[in-house]
């Protein structure tokens, strides 16, 4: 006897971290289908979000990565254009500095060649001007603001407040050729003696137990994201008689995102219990995404094994969702992470196990 749709193993729920779904999630999960391949609907939404999403440490941080994860599992696109937004949101109320009405971004990367510079500017009272190029700079031609991090006179790095609609502030366009995250312009920015506004002291934006946590609200969206993918596997169980291999496959993915799902809600846990400052906050946030990093990679491979060719061949949905995880997961560094993991434990001087 059928089953009815509800009962359906292959009805995914809406609700991808908490234990029951919710009409809430119902309606965040179509919001974000309904702002797929459009940046303007996403950055709308983003904006919304940020006004009444909470704050990680603020006693609902499961709640805020739920919605992460809720919004990745219906697509990643627009998942990586409104995560940046509530990290800026959460960055700001730490520095206890005020939120423009907007849209933000968070511009921290470095890379080799590139170098940004931050000095006093003697023209107004209490700004900096910022000057060089910024690489990995999502969506900085769509956005209205951004913190972004830069070298200071003294050798260390600090934070500021950006006004990105500036004309000393220039996205470049044409260098993201990616065909993951296509819609998600990560390109350089350059500055020309823009104006900024401190956010925290030197090194604060490094230093803050916020950090940390923000980091586990990119592996929220990267268990979403997997999540999207195993649900194309789950759907094949209906669609003819699995053997063996395939259940297999289906149980093996179900053990990772179980892992990766526990590890993200002990974290939570942890960190609105006041257990996550400092080192022991670092040590937590490098566990769990790797963690979550692993799974969603064995998941990718699984998943790829388990369907074959057809569905990246054929379905412009599951396409891009594995297209799309796999850029979003290069924002976790494999192997180094791993071994900056082992370095911590190395520090404390205290045996883990």
């Amino acid at each position: 006897m059928p089953q009815d749709e509800e009962d359906d193993v292959t009805t995914p729920k809406r609700s991808v971290l908490l234990d029951s779904g919710s009409n809430t999630q119902d309606t965040l999960y179509e919001s974000a289908v309904a702002a797929a391949g459009s940046v303007s609907r996403a950055l709308a939404l983003a904006a919304e979000l940020g006004a009444r999403t909470p704050l990680p440490g603020g006693g609902s941080t499961l709640t805020l990565w739920e919605t992460l994860a809720t919004i990745a599992a219906a697509d990643l696109s627009v998942a990586r254009t409104i995560e940046p937004h509530l990290d800026a949101v959460a960055i700001l109320r730490q520095a206890e500095l005020s939120v423009a009405a907007g849209t933000w971004g968070v511009f921290a990367a470095e890379a080799p060649g590139h170098r940004l510079e931050a000095h006093h500017s003697f023209n107004n009272d209490g700004d900096w001007q910022l000057t060089g190029r910024k690489p990995w700079c999502s969506l900085a031609g769509n956005l209205d603001y951004a913190i972004v991090t830069a070298h200071v006179p003294d050798g260390e790095r600090r934070a500021f407040s950006v006004d990105l609609r500036q004309p000393t502030v220039q996205a470049i366009r044409g260098t993201w050729v990616s065909r993951g995250l296509a819609a998600v312009d990560s390109g350089p920015i350059d500055f020309d003696a823009a104006s900024a506004r401190p956010v925290g002291a030197d090194n604060w934006y490094l230093q803050r137990d916020g950090f940390a946590w923000g980091g586990l609200g990119v592996a929220a969206c990267w268990y979403g994201g997997a999540v999207g993918i195993a649900r194309r596997l789950l759907r094949s169980v209906g669609e003819r008689t699995p053997d063996q291999v395939a259940l297999m496959y289906l149980g093996e993915v179900d053990r990772h995102l179980y892992a990766a799902r526990g590890a993200l809600a002990a974290a939570a846990t942890d960190i609105d219990a006041g257990r996550a400052h400092g080192a022991a906050g670092a040590l937590l946030a490098a566990r769990a995404r790797g963690v979550v990093a692993d799974a969603a990679e064995a998941i990718l491979r699984m998943v790829g094994h388990g369907l074959g060719p057809a569905p990246l061949a054929l379905e412009e949905d599951h396409a891009r969702r594995v297209a799309d995880l796999q850029v979003y997961l290069r924002q976790h560094h494999a192997e180094r992470d791993a071994a900056a993991l082992g370095r911590q434990l190395q520090n404390t001087g205290v045996a883990p196990w």
